[in-house]
């Protein structure tokens, strides 16, 4: 059975030293999704690699959070061209073998 693991966002922010209203805005960007559970705010445990990405980006090389949404954004498609690209090798080895 997969057990789902929520952080709260009350823990992450004091981890990482980050405002809640940070939180806040990455879930309206999308760049993030927080789930409410009786009224309490909960991240799941994998976005979390995301998150660290998105406080490095902006504490860091000071990335705004637009600026933060177009490079997931990038990143995103380079991922589906990797994999298209890896599909069309693996057709393009079916023919060669011939």
């Amino acid at each position: 059975m997969n057990e789902i693991t929520l952080i709260s966002t009350q823990t992450i922010c004091s981890h990482y030293n980050i405002e809640i209203s940070f939180v806040d805005a990455l879930n309206r960007m999308g760049l993030i999704q927080v789930q409410i559970v009786e009224q309490d705010q909960f991240i799941h445990q994998d976005q979390i690699s995301d998150l660290e990405r998105i406080i490095r980006l902006h504490n860091e090389l000071n990335v705004n959070l637009e600026g933060i949404d177009v490079v997931f954004n990038l990143l995103e498609k380079e991922r589906e061209l990797r994999m298209e690209l890896n599909h069309l090798k693996d057709r393009l080895r079916l023919y060669e073998g011939e």
